[in-house]
């Protein structure tokens, strides 16, 4: 399989619907309403939130190759972060896409000092669960019958981040 041409960037207002058509295709993806995609996008970015989410897109030749959402949790004693959704084109599996995304919410998340980064994945998703466990993430659980359509149980893993620990 070649290599496809990509970047990653901060996505935008601009990039929602391509987003929510691409999550409504994969299955996997957890499925959003288009206001919650928006809500990120629109967040200011310096204030002062208690709760602070990004989404970072992959394109190519004006088309959108996938997502990755990510999240962090500030409180007195502790900054947390997870990363909610990843979501690749079939087209642009297996060509770095994936972890790339994952990566750039990674960085968003260190440069926002989290200590530790959570995520559930399917446990049935042996490629997605390669990927992170390539990105230095590991099991910590799961949680019984947690996804639907179908049914499955999800596996619970947790990233180091080296924040303010």
């Amino acid at each position: 399989m070649s290599s496809l041409r990509h970047w990653i960037r901060a996505g935008h207002g601009t990039d929602i619907a391509s987003v929510v058509q691409l999550e409504r295709r994969t299955r996997e993806a957890p499925h959003w309403l288009e206001a919650e995609y928006a809500a990120i996008t629109n967040s200011g970015k310096n204030l002062p939130f208690a709760v602070r989410r990004c989404l970072f897109v992959a394109e190519a030749e004006g088309r959108l190759l996938g997502f990755a959402v990510g999240k962090v949790l500030v409180s007195e004693a502790v900054v947390l972060a997870e990363l909610e959704s990843v979501a690749v084109s079939v087209s642009a599996r297996r060509q770095g896409v994936g972890r790339e995304l994952c990566e750039a919410v990674i960085s968003w998340c260190r440069e926002l000092r989290a200590a530790e980064m959570e995520l559930e994945v399917r446990a049935g998703s042996a490629g997605a669960i390669a990927l992170y466990v390539k990105l230095g993430f590991f099991p910590v659980g799961k949680r019984a019958g947690y996804y639907r359509d179908p049914p499955e149980d999800a596996l619970l893993m947790q990233l180091k981040l080296g924040g303010d620990e």
